[in-house]
């Protein structure tokens, strides 16, 4: 295809992102939206589960569409989740690691593109909380709660960047030290030289060493659950923006390369483990999407010439997934289907979720340049 249907293409989608938006908007406003049941975004995690970790990815499509279009009803809806997520901070202990999920692309983001005070001042506290998680012996930020004391997940990856931002608003470089101590911890004990990438290691926490390696929401132990793989990709990138550290834009381009080898044997979407059994076939589109603004993320940070590889791959996966996957009626909720939670889940399992219909959306405005930085 050539720079001209690419183009035709990319205008068109997000011609249809625009339209399939505005119409959820209308219909969502500051609901959270989680999972579709036919077609219908029927639960409102905002009741149901307000420390949910997806939580965030619902304003952050609303602050993106905000930043392209400048409706004010975008803002206000986002304005809304953002407010009914104090309940959060108000309870606490369902909190974790993935504060900077449901943060950045709320609170953080609205102090980005409004200056709003009140907005900074959450993101702050988001910001303490994770740097609270800190272990000083390991040099990690813990997962998750309860006796998960010595776990490191590669999700976090995609939770520092909070921390990089809180670094730079305060002038206060202890997030900063953090969110590289961590990121070195992960480099060591989760990316295998291949570029693969463990889910979940557990560390000794008077010391950290590595103890064991899970499985996770992957195969088994020593497989390669592709939205980790999405999720190690994006955050090295995004690691290496905020502290221009060579070895986490080397670490992003080894875990990209292991990423688009893989999905180039199954049409450029991703299978949701690439070390599982050939059958039964289990796809994830959301690893995909993920893993396509990681790519345009990796392809910013790279001299022109060498931008090409990152780019087209990015796009390939983009167009992939809109041909097999996408519903772009606007009278039903979601936009990208076939996302899968976990390769041994039951619940929801090839089926659209949030946060792919988040990074779809982030992507094709990479693409289109309407794009400011959420993370």
């Amino acid at each position: 295809m050539d720079k001209d249907m690419i183009q035709q293409w990319i205008d068109s989608t997000w011609d249809k992102i625009e339209l399939k938006m505005s119409a959820q908007c209308d219909r969502i406003g500051d609901r959270i939206p989680y999972v579709p049941e036919g077609g219908v975004y029927r639960e409102d995690m905002g009741e149901s589960d307000v420390f949910w970790w997806t939580n965030g990815f619902w304003p952050g499509m609303l602050w993106h569409m905000y930043q392209a279009t400048k409706e004010d009803k975008y803002k206000a809806a986002a304005e809304g989740v953002e407010r009914r997520l104090d309940a959060a901070f108000d309870g606490y202990d369902g909190l974790h690691h993935d504060v900077g999920f449901m943060w950045l692309h709320s609170a953080v983001a609205n102090y980005r593109f409004t200056g709003n005070e009140r907005a900074k001042t959450r993101g702050m506290h988001a910001a303490n909380l994770l740097a609270g998680r800190y272990n000083p012996r390991g040099k990690f930020i813990r997962a998750w709660n309860d006796d998960c004391t010595g776990w490191i997940i590669i999700d976090s990856m995609m939770n520092i960047p909070l921390l990089y931002w809180a670094s730079q608003e305060s002038a206060d470089p202890r997030f900063q030290y953090i969110a590289a101590d961590h990121a070195d911890t992960v480099l060591r004990h989760a990316i295998r030289e291949d570029g693969s990438s463990n889910h979940i290691a557990i560390l000794n926490p008077e010391n950290g060493e590595l103890l064991e390696t899970p499985g996770g929401q992957g195969f088994a132990s020593g497989s390669s659950w592709s939205r980790g793989q999405a999720w190690a990709l994006y955050g090295f990138a995004l690691s290496y923006r905020y502290t221009k550290d060579e070895r986490y834009l080397n670490a992003a381009k080894r875990i990209a390369h292991y990423f688009i080898a893989n999905v180039s044997t199954t049409g450029f979407v991703p299978v949701v483990d690439f070390r599982s059994p050939k059958e039964p076939v289990k796809w994830d589109t959301t690893a995909g999407v993920c893993a396509a603004c990681g790519l345009l993320e990796i392809a910013d940070a790279l001299p022109e010439l060498e931008q090409a590889l990152y780019r087209q791959a990015a796009i390939n996966i983009l167009r992939a997934t809109d041909e097999r996957f996408c519903n772009w009626n606007v009278n039903e909720d979601s936009i990208v289907n076939g996302g899968t939670a976990a390769y041994h889940g039951q619940r929801h399992a090839e089926v659209p979720i949030i946060y792919g219909d988040y990074f779809f959306i982030e992507a094709l405005m990479r693409l289109t340049n309407k794009h400011v930085h959420i993370w």
